[in-house]
């Protein structure tokens, strides 16, 4: 899983670019043919071989270049004030040339840089910019009469309006699709996070039953043995407390956030949520204590999983258990399937306020692929840790191959306390 593969050449190459070989083509054309290459029989009424011999004509028309260079630059940045001067730039040039009207294919550039304002702008931005493009033709031919420059006969202004119009179309066909694309991919992960909430809401609900189970059998031997084993039911009670408390805040950290995302989902048909509402039998979920069974099981399948453990391993509260063990799931899952790699290495760390967990491989996959492929997964593991008030990251490795850590707080020390401090007073009050 490592960083994406780079963009084709074409779409790596700048909208200014393309708009300056357009342009630049157009506006050369002319200048090597009719007046650079050796007279030859053929002439062009609207590129005339004397009309560039005046020094005004030939300071214009470079005027008229350093306006378009400059729009090209600008166009990414700052595209209002980029198209501006591209169209200055096309206007001088044709000055330039005392021509009767702008040539179409001079004005092809404008199409291209209006095509790309459609394709990134928003509708209101692109539609002024068409309508500065088809504003500038009937503004050229009343310029042209003030300046005494002779008409033609030859209108070709509708024909060039309808270049503007198709290239406008184009680029918003571009940003509508463009549009669409984005909208599916936010439902996506809209529905990946309301099904992972729901999985999470399901797991949860295994993990008090087994607890409310074992609060029962507790609670159950104390009553049995209160009379006669005393030191045994004050043992049984204080499990049960303890179990208890644990299960109280589990909750207490993911209901809120759960409740949340109940009013903000969308309450249409969902095939991914309608997985997550499936029943669950009610066992104790999968914890962290099965990561050496899953590293077995993923090495037998031919890709070797090594499994090292820092600080003092200690029990986990339930939610961070089964969170932990579904990140590295998850993350050695997509190894498996979209790396390459033959081996990875699962790190877990216990610290004294956080449990830290790192998957890290050399693998030569994609991180788009693996995200896709397995049910936007990294959106999966990222929402488990916000639930859970920790800090996640996933990305590619400075020296290849992917890396997903995580970082989970662990309120288990003021639950030991507490417990602690329990037992404490019952064995002072027993003595």
């Amino acid at each position: 899983m490592s960083a994406s593969p780079p963009l084709p050449l074409l779409k790596r190459i700048s909208p200014g670019l393309w708009v300056g070989l357009v342009w630049f083509a157009a506006a050369l054309g002319p200048i090597v043919k009719y007046v650079l290459m050796p007279p030859r029989h053929e002439y062009s009424l609207s590129y005339p071989r004397q009309g560039l011999d005046p020094l005004s004509a030939k300071l214009l028309l470079a005027i008229a270049f350093a306006l378009v260079l400059a729009g090209c630059v600008l166009l990414r940045r700052r595209t209002s004030l980029g198209y501006g001067l591209l169209l200055a730039g096309t206007v001088a040039s044709t000055l330039a040339w005392r021509q009767d009207e702008i040539p179409p294919a001079q004005y092809l550039g404008v199409d291209v840089a209006l095509c790309y304002v459609a394709a990134t702008r928003p509708r209101r931005s692109s539609l002024n910019a068409a309508a500065a493009a088809l504003a500038t033709l009937p503004c050229y031919v009343l310029l042209r009469q003030g300046l005494g420059i002779q008409d033609s006969g030859v209108i070709p202004e509708p024909y060039i309006a309808l270049t503007v119009v198709i290239g406008w179309l184009v680029g918003n066909s571009v940003r509508q699709s463009q549009l669409h694309t984005e909208e599916l991919h936010a439902q996506a992960a809209a529905q990946a996070v309301t099904a992972e909430r729901l999985r999470i809401a399901r797991e949860m609900h295994d993990t008090v039953a087994h607890s409310i189970g074992i609060i029962a059998l507790q609670a159950g031997a104390a009553a049995r043995v209160i009379e006669t084993q005393p030191d045994k039911a004050r043992e049984a009670m204080l499990a049960v407390e303890k179990t208890g408390r644990e299960t109280l805040s589990g909750l207490r950290r993911m209901l809120g956030a759960l409740r949340q995302a109940d009013r903000e989902a969308d309450r249409e048909p969902d095939p991914a949520a309608d997985e997550a509402r499936k029943p669950a039998p009610l066992h104790p979920a999968a914890g962290i204590a099965d990561v050496e069974r899953l590293a077995t099981t993923t090495t037998a399948a031919g890709v070797r999983v090594e499994v090292w453990w820092q600080g003092r391993r200690r029990p986990l509260p339930a939610d961070i258990d089964l969170a932990a063990f579904r990140i590295i799931q998850e993350s050695v899952t997509n190894v498996v399937r979209h790396s390459g790699a033959d081996s990875c290495r699962v790190t877990i760390g216990y610290g004294e306020d956080e449990l830290t967990i790192e998957i890290r491989d050399r693998g030569k996959g994609t991180c788009a692929d693996a995200e896709h492929d397995t049910g936007y997964g990294l959106i999966g593991m990222r929402e488990r840790i916000t639930l859970l008030h920790g800090h996640f990251t996933a990305g590619p490795r400075r020296g290849g191959g992917f890396l997903v850590a995580a970082r989970l707080p662990l309120p288990a020390a003021t639950a030991t306390a507490t417990t602690t401090a329990i037992e404490t007073k019952a064995e002072a009050a027993a003595g």
